[in-house]
């Protein structure tokens, strides 16, 4: 009996530790991405943004005719702060024709790590 517990238990572990491996973020190569787009505001973006991306606040006036200006069938990485705006742009990306890969790279921290790129300021 003390046998089959033992079993039972390493095998619980065993799933409890793979299974945390599969909450880790994957890691992605920014070279894949036409663009990283942070989509914060401006006092977001001068308080650290990713190395190379360029922003486009999704609340900007001109938002709209920003996103205008890129190649809708090329694949871009957008975060935000938390992920909700991100996925805000990418449906009005949507909507309006973009037919590339559109990836939610949740927050400016999370997008740091998946990209691996650092986070600075200007």
């Amino acid at each position: 009996m003390k046998l089959l517990k033992t079993l039972a238990a390493g095998i619980i572990a065993l799933v409890a530790v793979f299974g945390l491996t599969g909450c880790a973020p994957e890691e992605m190569n920014p070279q894949d991405y036409a663009a990283i787009i942070d989509v914060r505001t401006p006092e977001e973006w001068n308080s650290g943004h990713l190395a190379g991306a360029v922003r486009m606040g999704i609340a900007d006036s001109d938002f709209a005719a920003q996103l205008e200006t890129l190649d809708k069938s090329a694949d871009y990485y957008i975060y935000c702060r938390s992920g909700n705006r991100a996925g805000q742009a990418i449906d009005f990306m949507e909507s309006i024709g973009f037919t590339g890969e559109l990836v939610n790279g949740g927050s400016v921290a999370n997008a740091s790590t998946q990209l691996g790129l650092e986070v600075v300021t200007d």
